[in-house]
């Protein structure tokens, strides 16, 4: 019988950290969010925004959620062939980042809004119940990002394509104001994004 193996020790700490700084930084975008506007008020209701908003909006959408544990499963390869191993790596550094994160996000909610700490407890396992379902596929996405080859862009291409298919399907806000200029600020970084990883991989070939 063969062993999955486990990220390196590094490995394993850097996904935790990252993971707990973004979950953290996404509740704290939220809390500041609703400082900038008087959401009472007809104006905020109807067509209000600010640009602390926008941030929340980014941070908080599933696709930054879904990045996170790409980026962390690309943290703990470093890129290379998408070997059993790696994607073992890659898997396991997914599930830690996105459970330190919703970890983080609620501590920080709590300690914002000033509830007690089993206000979140239904929410918390909720999300770290998703974390390690999804959190494998996601840090596996994540170690094949980094092969040269049509895996590795296709790979690439994963948080991308998934932010502007969100943004079309589920777009955020809660007004049309903010929904379009969320709209428009994803679609226009993941047109981007995506040009980049299609013009690298055709530079890499060309130079192969």
């Amino acid at each position: 019988m063969t062993t999955v193996p486990r990220p390196s020790f590094i490995a394993l700490l850097s996904a935790l950290a990252v993971g707990a700084v973004f979950g953290a930084a996404t509740s704290l975008a939220n809390a500041a969010a609703t400082l900038t506007l008087d959401l009472e008020s007809a104006e905020a209701t109807t067509r209000g925004w600010s640009l602390m908003e926008i941030v929340s909006l980014m941070l908080d959408a599933g696709w930054a959620w879904a990045g996170l544990g790409v980026l962390a499963g690309w943290r703990a390869t470093r890129g290379g062939a998408p070997t059993g191993r790696r994607l073992a790596r890659g898997a396991v550094a997914g599930v830690v980042a996105l459970l330190a994160a919703t970890a983080a996000y609620y501590i920080a909610d709590t300690i914002v809004h000033d509830v007690s700490s089993g206000s979140y407890a239904y929410d918390t396992v909720y999300w770290w119940v998703a974390s390690a379902l999804f959190g494998p596929v996601l840090g596996a996405i994540g170690a094949c990002a980094g092969h040269p080859g049509v895996i590795g862009m296709l790979a690439r291409l994963t948080v991308p394509v998934g932010a502007a298919v969100q943004m079309a399907v589920l777009p955020p806000g809660r007004n049309d104001v903010l929904t379009n200029i969320g709209q428009w600020v994803v679609w226009t970084a993941a047109a981007v994004a995506a040009g980049l990883v299609v013009a690298h991989f055709l530079r890499v070939r060309r130079r192969a």
